[in-house]
């Protein structure tokens, strides 16, 4: 029968096989241990892990099988909603597991599993090197590129996990391996949009890009032409080269720290962009938008460094409450029904509705591609809310949803599983060839399923 209940003994004997350590819910360390980045995840598994490094996973991969647990990995917790019960599980949290460097010769950035943006694009951008960076910097770098990874040089470069070149883990059977092109080609295929469901990553090598600087930044207009701006750049974003990656988004902007004082409980339409390569191209590039006269103009030149806090993102846990989809059109009455759901005088709870411009290599297959090899859309829409309480959280998931279904008549169901922030059956996010196959996968590394991803894949016929 599985250990649930954890006493200091058994704690005490996992413990004893760590350099790191572990919490079970009778220590007064509990709550924060269990704690993940979306405060509104309740997470409360068996134990939580802190391990150190490859052995410390391995000690904890064995106690588990021993109790009858399963293991989940997590990073930061940004997608912890997804988990669902963990009363079964050691979360392993492997914010232990540091270490960041770049060899600018070969391009390559290699990172514990531990670590954020904010550790190596500072590191790159030194020697005129971009990562694919998303749209925050206190990511986690492993699991943002087990699940894709969508950012402001995405249409030039493609989704970031096939950027990954190499990454060590620990299997479902306690062997610490390194996959890559030429060794476990299947397991590293897998890894590469799979995610955590194939073993426990303690460490990652990805590609970085030349970028010396981009010409970017973001323009703002009051909410009220939302409706207007969104059929300009819907327009304009289907004419742009491979070199640009844009969002545009309806905000209100809450009154916190993080926020400019000037921004503070204003309701604003935000365009922003990234343009890779010449700046008098890029702000060519960008004159249909700025012809609408925003009222605030931040596009100019700057080091790939500023392409991690340029969407603004929060940093520090808050509590969210979100839904996406990934659609193929952008017809002027489905983007007339989003405002009226989340823009002027709706009174909707949402903070930010955004659309992400996809396409270029977002939409390509690269050679040696894994498990996801591309986004299969032209938008990415997002939607979400600050939920401080159970009842505020069921309020923004239904404007979200509504906003969705707004939008579903343009989507074929598909999900990008990065943002699917509930428990989601994870065969929307492949193609029936690709899901079989990552179930083979599974049966040959988890046949018995001791590994829980957010995004479960469960094994299947090898």
């Amino acid at each position: 029968m599985a250990i649930i209940d954890f006493t200091a003994r058994d704690i005490g004997a996992l413990q004893s096989r760590m350099t790191g350590y572990a919490v079970a819910p009778h220590d007064p360390r509990w709550d924060e241990a269990r704690l993940a980045w979306n405060l509104a995840a309740d997470q409360r598994p068996a134990a939580v892990a802190f391990p150190t490094g490859a052995a410390d996973v391995q000690a904890i991969i064995s106690f588990a099988r021993a109790a009858g647990l399963r293991v989940t990995a997590q990073g930061t917790g940004h997608n912890a909603t997804a988990h669902g019960d963990l009363s079964e599980s050691i979360l392993v949290k492997t914010s232990q597991i540091q270490g960041a460097s770049v060899d600018p010769a070969a391009r390559i950035a290699r990172v514990g599993a531990g670590a954020l943006w904010q550790d190596v694009v500072p590191m790159a951008s030194e020697h005129g090197l971009a990562a694919l960076v998303g749209s925050s910097p206190d990511v986690g770098i492993v699991g943002y590129s087990l699940g894709g990874g969508v950012g402001y040089l995405g249409r030039k470069h493609g989704i970031a996990t096939n950027s990954v070149t190499a990454i060590e883990l620990v299997t479902g059977d306690g062997e610490a391996i390194r996959v890559d092109a030429d060794h476990a080609p299947d397991l590293f295929w897998a890894l590469r949009g799979g995610g955590g469901n194939f073993g426990v990553v303690t460490a990652m090598e990805f590609k970085l890009y030349p970028a010396e600087s981009v010409y970017a930044g973001m323009m703002l207009w009051p909410w009220e032409r939302s409706a207007e701006l969104f059929k300009r750049w819907r327009d304009w974003q289907a004419q742009t080269p491979d070199e640009i990656t844009s969002m545009a988004r309806m905000i209100q902007f809450p009154d916190l720290p993080d926020v400019p004082e000037p921004l503070r409980l204003r309701k604003m339409f935000v365009f922003s962009a990234a343009y890779l390569g010449d700046h008098d191209e890029g702000a060519r590039a960008v004159q249909a938008m700025r012809e609408m006269k925003p009222e605030i103009d931040m596009f100019g030149p700057m080091p790939p460094l500023g392409l991690m806090r340029l969407h603004g993102d929060p940093e520090g846990g808050i509590p969210g409450a979100s839904d996406h989809s990934v659609i193929d059109a952008l017809p002027d009455s489905a983007i007339d029904e989003v405002v009226e759901l989340a823009g002027p005088g709706s009174d909707s709870p949402l903070l930010i509705t955004e659309l992400r411009q996809m396409g270029g290599a977002l939409g390509r297959v690269p050679e040696g591609a894994g498990a996801l090899e591309k986004i299969d859309g032209e938008f990415l829409a997002f939607a979400v809310g600050i939920a401080t309480t159970p009842e505020a959280k069921a309020v923004i998931e239904r404007a979200a949803r509504n906003v969705m279904a707004a939008l579903a008549p343009h989507s074929r169901g598909r999900t990008y599983l990065n943002f699917a922030e509930r428990v989601t059956n994870a065969r929307s996010a492949y193609s029936v060839e690709t899901h079989q196959r990552l179930q083979a996968v599974k049966a040959r590394y988890d046949s018995d399923g001791l590994l829980h991803g957010n995004h479960h894949i469960e094994a299947g016929a090898s």
